[in-house]
């Protein structure tokens, strides 16, 4: 862990609660964020607050069995650092910075404090670029912010952790950038499974994984993004590449902090949560910057409690993103993939001045038609299409074709579906849109949209399948498949 014992400054143990142990040390008191070894170096503790001019009072980051007062703890002489350098890439770490993929010990790496100050505003880009993904859906309808925090809210099931490993793929194979992902209290086999998935995928060369399981001390837990954002800022500082650091679940982080509180005998705030919460998770989020040498752009994974979107985790996160990417099961049932609902999903960036007049037009007119259809849907389902008008029934078939259109097929998702993965750039997902809305393809059935990256292999594939037959509309257009 990068520090050597300091055994001029050794310590008793007077109490232990749970994770919150006391220690009285005689030569000097240890600074705050401080790590303490008991045991040689079996228990971790971190100094949170020094109670009087002998005694401090940690937490520990490890499960503090066999701890007992009177036990001498050391003084580390430093605070909690992480491995920076080349020789992280594809490899998997703990909060300690100790390597759990069973693979060879590092080499070419340094030490850094995990507790670090975000970049000043007078390095800070003050340029809004939009950070380009290939997946039509995001890119149209909801682009992120090159340097910013997009939050991708959804349940089990639904497509998170695919359109997350899409996202590593492009950023790793077409950006030249890294790619950094944060479990923080993630259950071992989803980490376990997203280990072997980006194996599988080719993407671990230029990818670091750091995790703080769900049974280890709330104290690991809540230091855990730290590590991975001093891993991410080395990156993007001293190497000056572009990172996507990818965090799941951001509002875990807030959990941890809010048991830490608990156990350090805090007064709790509205709900039960810690009384500092929007300083801890702003200065977790404000380090997330782009500068001018590099920009970390954060994908978040948000679980929001009971659905409640109220609730004080929620709103205090929300506060700080900059995208939302709402996934939904009712179109991840209809074979709609990606699943994202662009009803929902929205982002700051999409604004005439940021993405152009063309862009922001399209969007709307997108929406719009999008919207229309989910109106007319009741209608439909309970007195068939035939009753719609006939300019109704033209919006019905353009949002049909559009729906198709934003599906994609994926690199990572390859081996299950047989389909090769597209990466579509903005300029071609815009002129597909525009022409579906211009109706180009009211006369190809909606299956030649479905799948497909540029809107040309429409025609491409009814060329492969057969000659383009022009459809009775009311035929397709009842077909709900």
């Amino acid at each position: 862990m990068g520090d050597k014992p300091n055994a001029l400054n050794p310590g008793v143990v007077v109490s232990v609660h749970g994770s919150v142990v006391d220690s009285r040390f005689d030569a000097y008191l240890p600074p705050i964020y401080s790590l303490l070894h008991a045991q040689q170096g079996k228990i971790v503790i971190e100094v949170l607050a020094q109670l009087d001019a002998h005694r401090v009072r940690g937490i520990a980051l490890t499960p503090t069995q066999g701890l007992a007062r009177g036990m001498v703890v050391e003084d580390t002489g430093g605070p909690l650092k992480a491995p920076v350098g080349k020789g992280i890439l594809a490899r998997m770490f703990d909060v300690f910075g100790n390597a759990i993929d069973r693979e060879p010990a590092l080499s070419d790496i340094q030490w850094r404090s995990v507790h670090r100050p975000p970049p000043p505003l007078a390095k800070r880009s003050t340029q809004s670029e939009v950070f380009e993904t290939g997946i039509k859906l995001i890119d149209v309808l909801a682009p992120l912010e090159r340097g910013g925090k997009a939050g991708l809210f959804g349940g089990a099931g639904v497509g998170k952790t695919v359109l997350l490993t899409e996202m590593i793929h492009n950023m790793v194979g077409h950006q030249e950038g890294v790619s950094i992902f944060c479990g923080i209290g993630e259950r071992c086999r989803e980490g376990e499974e997203l280990y072997r998935d980006m194996k599988a995928a080719g993407v671990l060369p230029n990818m670091v994984m750091i995790f703080g399981q769900m049974n280890e001390p709330p104290g690991s837990r809540f230091r855990v993004g730290h590590a991975a954002l001093t891993m991410a800022e080395y990156f993007r500082d001293d190497e000056h590449r572009d990172v996507l650091l990818l965090i799941d679940n951001i509002f875990r982080f807030i959990q941890a902090g809010s048991e830490v509180s608990g156990l350090l005998g805090q007064m709790p705030s509205r709900q039960g949560y810690q009384p500092t919460m929007g300083t801890e998770l702003s200065a977790l989020e404000e380090r997330i910057a782009n500068t001018d040498s590099g920009a970390i752009t954060s994908i978040q994974a948000v679980y929001v409690p009971a659905d409640d979107f109220t609730d004080p985790a929620a709103v205090h996160t929300f506060s700080h993103l900059s995208a939302s990417i709402v996934l939904s099961r009712k179109l991840a049932s209809e074979g709609l993939y990606p699943s994202i609902d662009p009803l929902q999903s929205s982002s700051k960036m999409a604004t005439p001045g940021t993405v152009g007049e063309r862009h922001y037009a399209l969007a709307q007119e997108i929406r719009r038609t999008l919207a229309q259809y989910a109106q007319l849907k009741d209608i439909i389902a309970m007195l068939g299409l035939e009753q719609l008008s006939t300019e109704d029934r033209k919006v019905v078939a353009r949002a049909r074709r559009l729906e198709r259109f934003l599906t994609q097929p994926f690199f990572t998702t390859e081996q299950f579906t047989g389909l090769k993965g597209k990466l579509v750039s903005v300029k071609d997902a815009l002129d597909g849109c525009e022409r579906i809305l211009q109706d180009e393809f009211k006369d190809y059935p909606e299956s030649a949209l479905y799948m497909i990256g540029t809107v040309d292999e429409a025609k491409q594939k009814i060329k492969v399948n057969a000659e383009p037959k022009v459809e009775d509309t009311h035929a397709v257009d009842t077909d709900e498949s």
